[in-house]
């Protein structure tokens, strides 16, 4: 089976900062810091390293979650393959056409219908108006969106540009299929219906990057997964097992920050952290209406740290 992603001791730096990249502005920076040597303030304290020697590969039809904390450099990943930005060091390998969905709205004009904006999308990706015309039933379909298909796009709901931008990633049949948090924007019966379709590509040979906080979905879609912390690759192997390891780092943080809070705050023991609390209809089932003549249960959850 053929690799269709590999990442070899790839880096990433951002220089801090840096707001604006015009030739002016980078030499009227550099003339600044060439007068300053002297100051600590030097260019490497100024930049911000959001991945490190990052190594991996993926092969035909295989699924990889990327799992961290916020700022992890999982964003990163799915950037540089979708050849947004460019790695500072190492080198990046892909084979086939890639598809990414990682930012809400990406690729689509707020002033354009959903129907323009599914050939602009289309072309974007490298379809032709003859390819995408073929896949233009089947996106719409599966987007249920018919009846707002001809409505300017800055009309719909997060939700709804959601639905357009999943069909459109996951109709045109990519070799390579970039998700981020994105989903976590669509209600659960399209989630449901995302994970359905994924299963059908990865079963065709698509290879997925998928990148999401929730647990379920990451071992509902992924048979490996990458845990990353501070741009650096601290686990990788069998999903299960890597979820197991970053939520006891989680755990063992959420203590350390709880026993420091009590210490300085001195603000109750730190032995219970409270981490949800759900009002459910008496059956447990879930609901967005409760009527007050109706029994309800409401379920708490927490961590004990003793």
């Amino acid at each position: 089976m053929k690799t269709t992603i590999q990442f070899a001791y790839v880096s990433k730096r951002y220089q801090l900062g840096l707001s604006r990249t015009s030739l002016p502005s980078l030499v009227s920076g550099w003339v600044k810091r060439s007068l300053k040597r002297s100051t600590p303030d030097s260019t490497e304290d100024r930049a911000f390293w959001a991945l490190r020697d990052v190594s991996f590969e993926v092969k035909q039809g295989e699924s990889l979650a990327l799992v961290g904390a916020n700022g992890a450099g999982k964003t990163t990943i799915l950037k540089l393959l979708a050849q947004i930005t460019k790695p500072t060091a190492g080198t990046i390998a892909t084979q086939g056409k890639l598809s990414a969905l990682i930012e809400l709205g990406a690729g689509f004009h707020p002033d354009l219908t959903g129907r323009e904006n599914i050939f602009l999308n289309g072309t974007i990706l490298g379809l032709s108006r003859k390819e995408i015309t073929g896949h233009f039933d089947e996106i719409v379909a599966f987007s249920e969106l018919e009846r707002f298909i001809d409505t300017p796009v800055k009309r719909y709901s997060s939700g709804m540009i959601v639905r357009l931008g999943f069909a459109i990633a996951s109709c045109i049949e990519p070799e390579i299929l970039l998700v981020d948090e994105v989903l976590a924007v669509g209600d659960s019966a399209f989630q449901q219906k995302c994970l359905k379709r994924i299963h059908s590509l990865i079963d065709n040979g698509t290879t997925i990057i998928f990148v999401s906080h929730n647990f379920y979905l990451v071992q509902a879609v992924c048979g490996t997964a990458l845990y990353l912390q501070k741009g650096q690759v601290k686990e990788f192997g069998p999903t299960k097992d890597v979820i197991a390891l970053y939520e006891q780092d989680l755990h063992h943080e959420r203590a350390q920050k709880f026993e420091s809070t009590r210490q300085e705050a001195d603000v109750g023991s730190g032995e219970v952290e409270i981490t949800k609390l759900e009002v459910l209809r008496a059956d447990g089932s879930t609901s967005e209406v409760l009527h007050s003549n109706q029994p309800a249960q409401i379920r708490l959850h927490y961590n004990a740290y003793k």
